[in-house]
Formats: structure tokens, sequence, C-alpha cells
């Protein structure tokens, strides 16, 4: 097998591309043409893809369940722990099934069990694998299907299953696997993947641009690069304000701005930035989750105002996830950030001579 490209030589050498046989003239998206191919690709994570570089080296895979946030390479490290156990027989001895597919019980009942009982030429010691990606979307009688398969079948087949949320695989599921979670990346992670992708594709970038790619993707390398190619694709220049119309979520600088106004007070002036942003066309959500990312990292706010500021942003968004999606929720939030800072005097009723 061809030795895995590491992620130093990525960084000096430009990272390599994975056409997988397309045509020379068709744009693949830059998430699947840089998609890792080796465990020594994967960024972040590198307690978690050391246990798999061991299980590589065995070969004996247990069942596993990898759970962790949307896009910080789950299934892709399944896939390249797949590809480096089974080789050439890897096309023939994996079975991947997503949430696009039918995954009832009877897939489980017939598809998956009919590949269990395929017989395939696999090196000595490796096993077929069933990847079940976004697992927790499974209904219940389904993961209950695959309990007993598991079991009869341990011998040839392995299962593994990436979720978003491991609570939602049923404890008898749990309880075979090996679970292992991953943390999401750091900025500096999605920041080095990015001039990485942006140098081999030659593409022009101001750093307000990158910094901006990292704050809309909070952790998610899938989106950072996605938003990347958009920009890219859209604008040709990747900066700051490229990425915010890309992206179509409120300019933190205007938010920051409004947060500012609140932290002095000035309540017109907040409602002003406000209106200015619903008038953009943003919704709710997207208003009240900036207004959180802003504040947490907003340097001139004190810890205890931003602990305050978060209360009551918080308070706002759960009822706009309840529905009341409205402006005056959002005014009711400003005005609220500005009283926090006032004097409690202000709002005293004035006892009758």
């Amino acid at each position: 097998m061809v030795k895995a490209e590491s992620s130093k030589d990525a960084e000096s050498n430009g990272i390599k591309a994975h056409t997988n046989g397309a045509p020379a003239n068709y744009e693949l998206p830059w998430v699947e043409k840089y998609r890792p191919v080796f465990l020594d690709d994967i960024v972040g994570n590198s307690e978690t893809v050391e246990r798999l570089k061991i299980i590589a080296r065995d070969g004996n895979m247990p069942h596993m369940i990898i759970s962790g946030m949307p896009g910080i390479g789950k299934t892709t490290s399944i896939l390249c722990l797949a590809r480096q156990l089974l080789g050439d027989a890897y096309k023939e001895a994996v079975l991947e099934l997503n949430a696009s597919d039918e995954r009832g019980i009877d897939v489980v009942r017939n598809r998956i069990k009919g590949f269990a009982q395929k017989k395939v030429t696999l090196p000595p010691g490796r096993h077929k694998i069933v990847i079940l990606d976004e697992a927790d979307s499974m209904t219940s009688g389904a993961q209950q299907a695959l309990r007993r398969t598991m079991e009869i079948y341990a011998s040839t087949t392995r299962f593994a299953f990436a979720c978003n949320m491991s609570n939602k695989i049923i404890e008898p599921l749990q309880s075979r696997c090996a679970i292992l979670r991953y943390s999401r990346l750091t900025d500096g992670q999605v920041v080095k993947r990015l001039y990485q992708i942006a140098k081999a594709e030659g593409v022009e970038y101001t750093d307000d641009g990158i910094a901006a790619l990292v704050f809309s993707a909070e952790g998610d390398m899938r989106q950072a690069i996605n938003n990347l190619q958009s920009t890219h694709s859209g604008f040709g220049l990747v900066s700051g304000d490229n990425v915010f119309r890309v992206v179509d979520s409120p300019h933190p600088v205007k938010v920051q701005a409004m947060i500012k106004s609140c932290q002095e007070q000035k309540i017109d002036d907040a409602l002003d930035s406000l209106k200015e942003l619903w008038n953009l066309g943003y919704s709710s959500h997207d208003i009240i989750t900036t207004m959180f990312k802003v504040t947490k990292t907003m340097p001139s706010l004190s810890e205890h105002s931003k602990l305050e500021f978060v209360r009551e942003i918080g308070f706002t968004h759960m009822r706009i996830l309840e529905g009341v999606q409205t402006y005056l929720q959002l005014a009711g939030c400003v005005a609220k950030l500005c009283r926090l800072n006032m004097k409690p005097q202000l709002f005293a009723t004035p006892k009758n001579a």
C-alpha cells in the first residue's frame, strides 16, 4: 500500500488532492478533494487517532462508536481506518449506510444481514466493516434489530457507528462497542488546514478573511472549507466582508457595536443597530447566536458583565427556539442588556411625600 502523506509533509509541500477518477475539467467540492485518505492526515483529536492507528496496525478492530460535533472527521476517520485495514479489498468488504439511506428494520434484517453473510477474501485477521453514519437518527426498532446481528456475525463483520450524540444509541449497542469521543477542532487547527488548501488552490485571501471563516465555522472543518470554496468562487478574494456575504450571517462588527451600545447604556443606538440587522433580513436565530459568539470574545466586557449578558442572551435564545421569533423579543433582550449596567436607583419607585 502507498504510505500515508503526513500532515507535516502536507504543510511544507501543499496537500495532495484526491480526484477519485473525475474528469480533468470537473471541479470537485474541496471537502471531497482534500478529504484525508490515511489516518496520518486527519487534523486534531490526536489521542483518539493514535488509538485508531494501533487498531490499524494490529488488525483487530472492535465494534466502535465515534461521537462528536459535525464536521470534525468522524466518518473520515472510520473510512481511513477501513482503507488501511482492508487495502485492495476495501470496496467489496465495506458497507456504508448514512441518513439518506433507508435504515429501518427491513434493511437491518436483509441488506446488513446479507452483507454479513457474504463471502469476501480478506487478509488474515481482517473483518468486513459495516459503517453506519449518523447512527443517532436510526429508529429504536432498527437499533434493536442490530443487537443479535452484531453478535452472530462478530467473527466476520465489525460495526462502526458515527453519531453526534452517543446517548441516542440504545444502551445494549453501546455496551457492545468501544466508544471514542471527538472534541471540536481548535481555531489553530482549522486555520492551518485552510492555509494548506488556499495555497494548493492558489486562493487570494486576507487575514481577516481567514479569521471570518474560523469565526463562522466554530470548529466545523467541513463548513470552513465549504465557505472558503464558496467565497473564492463567488468573489475571487477571500476577505472578511465577502465571507460574511457568503455565510449570510450578521457581521460581527455590527453586532459588536450593538453590544457596546448596551454596555454604555445607549438604548437608542443599540435599538438602531438591531433594527438595521433586522431590516437586512436576518432571522432572530441568526442575530441571537451571533450576539452570543461576539459577547463571548469581546475584550472590553468585564467578567461580571459577560456572565450577565450571556445569561440574558441565553434566555432570549431559548424563547426564540420555542417559536417566539419576533423583533420584540430581540428588542426586549437589548433593553435588558442596557439595564444590567445601570444603577438600580434609577428604577426605584419614587416615594410619595
